[in-house]
């Protein structure tokens, strides 16, 4: 049975700001935690799991700090409403700092504030071959865990930056940069792109004056209905599946 202050420890990591102060996040479910083992075990610090998960994946584990547990213990823990056989702390990944890939389609959120939309984008952008999402500031921090769980593992292959937009967006001379508007060009006139930023404003603000100047072509995704806006991922799907 875990301690209470095990118990504690692990929910303090639910806030930002314990995140940051232990480089840590939470990871739950299968599916996610698999993911991990995959692509970065070296970022996984221990895992806390049932038995039975534990003796399913015995040969993957050998080298990570596994602690068994019993329900009780994971419901405790967990920040989802149906816990599901395992959770795990991952270290957060440390960057030298951003450099943008060139020839290549970066993504660009501006004030994606809801945790469940930021997840589906990172979640779209590693369908499409998106190695880098570029955050501002008040975008929904990726480390939360309703992002983390909604990327359903993409978060480990995509990169995520937060910045200052308008000054970052302001020393990229040599970049297109697309904004997703109202007013823009159609999808099936744009054709491919190669090179450039998407910008993704919030579904109901749209992008923001100070990053509006830094646009120098606009996209729309036209439409036949009736609805004000389309929600933020589901935007972002389209537009790729046009562009990539």
């Amino acid at each position: 049975m875990l301690s209470k202050s095990e118990v504690k420890y692990i929910q303090s990591l639910s806030q930002k700001k314990f995140r940051g102060e232990e480089n840590l996040y939470i990871i739950e479910g299968p599916k996610i935690i698999d993911e991990a083992l995959t692509v970065v075990p070296q970022h996984l610090k221990i895992i806390y799991a049932l038995p039975q998960w534990i003796e399913t994946n015995k040969n993957k584990v050998s080298d990570i700090e596994v602690k068994k547990i019993t329900e009780g213990d994971l419901e405790r823990i967990s920040l989802l409403k149906t816990p599901n056989k395992a959770l795990a702390l991952m270290e957060i990944p440390w960057s030298e700092g951003f450099l943008l890939k060139k020839n290549n389609l970066t993504l660009v959120l501006d004030g994606i504030q809801d945790p469940g939309n930021v997840g589906t984008i990172i979640r779209i952008a590693d369908w499409f071959g998106v190695a880098q999402i570029i955050c501002s500031a008040d975008c929904a921090d990726v480390y939360n865990n309703k992002v983390v769980q909604a990327t359903m593992g993409s978060i480990f292959r995509v990169e995520v930056f937060y910045t200052n937009l308008p000054e970052w967006l302001s020393a990229q001379n040599d970049v297109p940069v697309i904004g997703a508007m109202l007013d823009g060009m159609s999808l099936n006139s744009f054709g491919k792109v190669t090179n450039g930023l998407l910008v993704i404003g919030n579904e109901s603000k749209g992008i923001r004056q100070e990053v509006l100047p830094y646009v120098n072509q606009k996209v729309t995704i036209e439409k036949t209905g009736h609805a004000e806006s389309l929600n933020a991922a589901v935007a972002t799907g389209i537009i790729l599946s046009y562009l990539k």
